[in-house]
C-alpha cells in the first residue's frame, strides 16, 4: 500500500484521484446513470453509490468515536463478511439519487475528509493504534487511519474511474 511522506501528500494524491475519477462523470446523462453494461458490474449510479457509502462510513467512524460511542466497523448493520449486503444497501441509499446529486455529495465527504484529515497530528493520521475504530477493524493487521482514508479514496477513485471508463467505451454511447 502507498505510504505518504505527510498529510498534505495524502491530501493531494486524494485530490487528483477524486479530480480525475469525479470528472468522468461530466457526461453522462441523467437518463444513463442505471444504464447496465453486461460487462461492467456498476451502473453510473452505483459506481457513485458505493463511493459515497463507503466515505460517509470513515466520516461516521471518526465522529462517532470522537463522541465516545462504540464504533462497529464496517457498519452498525452490517459486519465484514457482509460486504455485498453493505454494498446493496449503498445502492439503496444513495443511487435512486441523481448523478449531480451523487457527485455533490462525494464532493462533500471528500472536502469532510480533508478536515478530518487537517485536523488531525501527524501521529494521529500515520502512527498505528490511534483510534479504536482502526484497530477493531482490522484483527489480524495493524492499519493507520490514513490506510482507510486511503483505501476508500485514492484506491477505488483510480479502479473505479476504470470501471465507468469501461462502462462509457462498452455502452455504445459517443459520450463527446
Amino acid at each position: 500500500m502507498r505510504k505518504y511522506a505527510n498529510k498534505e501528500e495524502l491530501k493531494v494524491e486524494i485530490k487528483k484521484s477524486f479530480e480525475k475519477y469525479i470528472s468522468e462523470f461530466d457526461n453522462i446523462p441523467e437518463s444513463l446513470k442505471d444504464k447496465i453494461v453486461d460487462s461492467v458490474d456498476r451502473t453510473p449510479a452505483e459506481n457513485l453509490a458505493y463511493q459515497v457509502g463507503w466515505t460517509t462510513l470513515v466520516l461516521k467512524w471518526e465522529k462517532d468515536e470522537r463522541n465516545g460511542l462504540h464504533v462497529r466497523t464496517p457498519s452498525d448493520d452490517f459486519t465484514w463478511n457482509q460486504l455485498g449486503e453493505l454494498y446493496q444497501w449503498f445502492n439503496d441509499e444513495y443511487a435512486h439519487l441523481s448523478i449531480n446529486a451523487l457527485k455533490a455529495q462525494l464532493e462533500e465527504n471528500v472536502n469532510s475528509l480533508y478536515a478530518l484529515i487537517d485536523s488531525m497530528s501527524e501521529e494521529e493520521l500515520f502512527a498505528p493504534h490511534m483510534r479504536k475504530w482502526a484497530d477493531e477493524a482490522t484483527k489480524t493487521a495493524v492499519w493507520e487511519v490514513y490506510k482507510f482514508i486511503h483505501v476508500n479514496t485514492v484506491a477505488p477513485f483510480g479502479t473505479f474511474r476504470t470501471k465507468i471508463r469501461k462502462w462509457k467505451k462498452d455502452s455504445a454511447i459517443d459520450f463527446a
